[in-house]
């Protein structure tokens, strides 16, 4: 696969129209990865300012936007100066994009008229703190999504106000979009106060309006007015919305994949793989162990490979809407697969009834943005709790689009062969059995005696 493929406009992280957050003597701090914030008085409510002529909505020293290079964030910077006297620092996370996302970006943010871009490689902390326990959860929302874009959100969040109090901004903006979750994954985040809301607010209001700003502001940006796929990358997954995929009934195109290759095409023998468990989290594969992003981009070559991790959806955004979505997630699918599979041996059935139940609400929470609630925080240390003992190894072959488990253990499974062998043993008496079941069907004998008149 060419992990080159253009993309066209990417509209990454950041699709959409400007949100600036802004703080009045703020202090930024993260408590156990809450993001705080103090309330702003009424004297600082918005107000009007002039800079060279120019009516200003607000006058702001330094605002810090979450930067792709895309068209929406690269318009965004010089409306921010144009409209706020500002200076602009650009933030931009490594999320395991692609390097092919990353090049050229300082250039593209100071031509669009920033003072500075700030890379911060959030790779190993994604993985480790954001996504693994999303797995460990079980978390998959609406029967197919991954959580990919829902998982990236707070990393970059806490990053972003980092980065904020690193360099004295006194506001926050970012480009999403106000029909998707990004706007409510970010704010709720952020969590700083004093929003003001740009959606209705400024002249832009589409593709071609953003086009038309950049030329007339000099900003490069290497697009034609062609509609074309929106698209989300990290490590974990590629997702894929707009163009003919706004019609649910459209068969997606196979030159839109880039993470997976068609499962016709893939190779023509199974691969066998072995995934080392440890308390519930991925650590090794055929016993090499390694970092949580170092496995997890190694599972997405291999999964990719052998068109691992195709999932089309129409999903139930939060905002109302219904939206359909093309995803690739071919290490994750591999990782989810492992991951539950084990926990057959090591959970008991009320356990994993439980845990399944959760499972839907923490996907939930962290779909909407609730990442930081105390809610999905307590879930998260029960989750941490029951798995404590999944620990162990699962065996997938891969072959053409498709994971199939051949084996699992561990040496905390509540497997026992004495026990479920179909021969009789000292443990389990057959004729235990008899009573256990005249006894479990008793509710439903009484019922049956009623509407009978016995």
């Amino acid at each position: 696969m060419d992990s080159h493929k253009e993309l066209g406009v990417k509209a990454s992280e950041f699709h959409g129209h400007a949100i600036v957050q802004t703080r009045a003597n703020l202090s930024f701090a993260c408590n156990n990865h809450a993001i705080r914030a103090v309330l702003a008085s009424d004297k600082d409510k918005m107000t009007s300012a002039s800079v060279d002529g120019k009516v200003l909505r607000k006058k702001l020293n330094k605002v810090v936007l979450a930067y792709s290079g895309g068209l929406d964030t690269s318009v965004i910077v010089p409306w921010l100066r144009e409209n706020y006297g500002c200076e602009v620092v650009c933030f931009t996370a490594d999320v395991g994009q692609g390097l092919q996302e990353l090049e050229g970006l300082e250039q593209k943010a100071k031509a669009s008229g920033a003072c500075q871009l700030v890379v911060k490689d959030l790779k190993e902390e994604f993985v480790k703190d954001f996504i693994f326990p999303c797995l460990r959860a079980g978390a998959i929302y609406e029967r197919k999504y991954l959580l990919g874009t829902s998982m990236a959100r707070p990393v970059i969040a806490k990053a972003m106000v980092d980065v904020a109090k690193e360099v004295g901004a006194d506001a926050v903006s970012h480009g999403c979009t106000g029909k998707g979750n990004d706007q409510a994954c970010y704010r709720i985040s952020l969590n700083v106060l004093q929003i003001l809301y740009f959606l209705g607010e400024w002249e832009i209001t589409g593709r071609e309006d953003a086009i038309e700003y950049a030329i007339k502001h000099n900003v490069p940006v290497p697009v034609t007015k062609k509609s074309i796929y929106s698209r989300d990358r990290n490590l974990w997954h590629l997702s894929h919305e707009g163009d003919i995929l706004e019609d649910p009934a459209n068969e997606p195109a196979e030159d839109m994949y880039m993470m997976t290759v068609d499962p016709i095409k893939a190779p023509n023998e199974p691969e066998y793989l072995k995934i080392g468990i440890v308390e519930g989290l991925p650590v090794s594969i055929n016993g090499k162990e390694l970092s949580p992003a170092s496995l997890l981009a190694e599972l997405n070559e291999i999964g990719g490979k052998h068109g691992i991790g195709r999932i089309d959806m129409v999903e139930n955004r939060l905002v109302g809407m219904k939206s359909r979505g093309v995803y690739e997630t071919p290490g994750g699918t591999i990782l989810f697969t492992a991951a539950r599979e084990l926990e057959s041996l090591t959970l008991d059935r009320e356990t994993i009834q439980i845990k399944d139940v959760l499972a839907l609400k923490y996907a939930e929470l962290v779909y909407a943005g609730r990442w930081f609630d105390p809610l999905r925080e307590s879930m998260d240390a029960f989750m941490k709790e029951i798995t404590k003992t999944t620990t162990g190894s699962v065996t997938l072959k891969l072959y053409k689009g498709s994971v199939s488990v051949t084996g699992r253990e561990s040496p905390n499974s509540l497997y026992r062969q004495d026990i479920s062998s179909f021969e009789n043993g000292d443990i389990y008496n057959q004729a235990d059995a008899a009573g256990f079941i005249r006894l479990y069907g008793l509710p439903m004998r009484v019922r049956a005696m009623l509407e009978k008149g016995l």
